[in-house]
């Protein structure tokens, strides 16, 4: 929502006085406008209300994915060819060759970062209503549809990004501005992250909230401070769900305010997440559920498929874990710049 944010504001600023002015602006405001909304929303008191949420967060994230693909198309069609090449960025282009070697290693941290949504899976399952059809062969129409989709749009505006701009090809196409105009269509492109974004947050916290909340009502079932609830207007907010809640919102806001450094966080986050969610726990499920047999042919693969997946996980978190070093390097705690 920041970088959407602030995207907005530079793409005006830059349609009124010109590229090369810098249309420099502090994140820290929006850093804080996204904690009061995601305060708000995390009062949804479960993972099955915010279904509508969710819908919008992916309708919006289908929006900017697509504007992004278009603008690329058309920038690599009034270019009259690609740029780079496919090696990557020169060493020569003011790269060194440690940098490359952090930065390629940092883009399987992103990658990660994309594909890891394993732990959301059951609390979605949870949402499904009873068979027929069963829960579980939705989720696997579900999934496959859901990863190909995100691949194909992926693996598209990364190539063609790259296709237009080459060695010069921001982070981010939209907020990093390697597109200029249209403003209006960036404008449209950079609301929607805004939007997806607060989708996602919640999305990918209602579980910790449930998770957190049920072993607070294991740990002390008779507290009054747990059951107490205050009345505002029509709602009925639990004290604890609004005390625990707007301190965790509050902390991440502060945490993003200290590293405002989107990119290299969260290709860390994926790299760390995305083998023991993802990979290793599934694969072992379906070892056990299945029977599979030690060192049969589909253990041996499946094995494999892990300790492949693990060297990337470790790859991602090495290459970010630089990203984060040499950011840190950079910044001023809470300059927002």
């Amino acid at each position: 929502m920041i970088h959407g944010c602030r995207a907005i504001k530079r793409a005006d600023c830059f349609h009124s006085k010109g590229h090369r002015n810098p249309c420099r602006s502090s994140s820290n405001p929006y850093m804080i406008l996204f904690g009061a909304v995601e305060i708000a929303f995390s009062q949804i008191p479960d993972f099955d209300q915010i279904w509508w949420l969710s819908i919008v967060a992916a309708a919006m994230s289908f929006t900017y994915a697509t504007i992004g693909l278009s603008l690329g198309i058309a920038q690599t069609v009034a270019n009259g060819g690609f740029r780079g090449s496919l090696t990557g960025v020169s060493v020569a282009a003011g790269v060194s060759p440690a940098q490359k070697v952090w930065r390629s290693l940092q883009a399987f941290g992103d990658i990660s970062f994309a594909y890891s949504y394993a732990y959301i899976l059951i609390e979605i399952q949870d949402t499904i209503r009873a068979p027929p059809p069963s829960e579980a062969a939705v989720m696997k129409r579900a999934t496959m549809v859901s990863v190909a989709t995100t691949t194909f749009f992926y693996m598209m505006c990364g190539c063609l990004g790259y296709a237009a701009f080459g060695a010069a090809a921001p982070d981010n196409l939209l907020t990093g501005f390697g597109f200029y105009e249209p403003f209006w269509l960036l404008d449209v492109a950079n609301a929607a992250i805004v939007v997806h974004l607060v989708g996602a947050y919640q999305v990918f916290v209602q579980p910790l909230f449930a998770f957190v909340e049920a072993r607070a009502a294991a740990r002390w079932p008779g507290s009054r401070f747990l059951a107490r609830e205050v009345r505002v207007g029509p709602f009925a907010l639990s004290v604890f769900r609004l005390t625990w809640r707007t301190a965790f919102v509050c902390l991440t806001t502060v945490a993003a305010m200290l590293l405002p450094f989107f990119g290299d966080v969260v290709g860390l986050l994926g790299a760390i997440s995305f083998w023991p969610l993802t990979v290793y726990f599934p694969v072992e499920m379906y070892i056990k559920q299945h029977g599979v047999r030690r060192w049969s042919t589909r253990w041996v693969c499946l094995q494999t498929l892990s300790a492949a997946c693990f060297l990337v996980s470790v790859a991602g978190a090495v290459g970010s874990t630089a990203g984060v070093v040499g950011a840190v390097k950079l910044h001023r705690p809470f300059s927002g710049y």
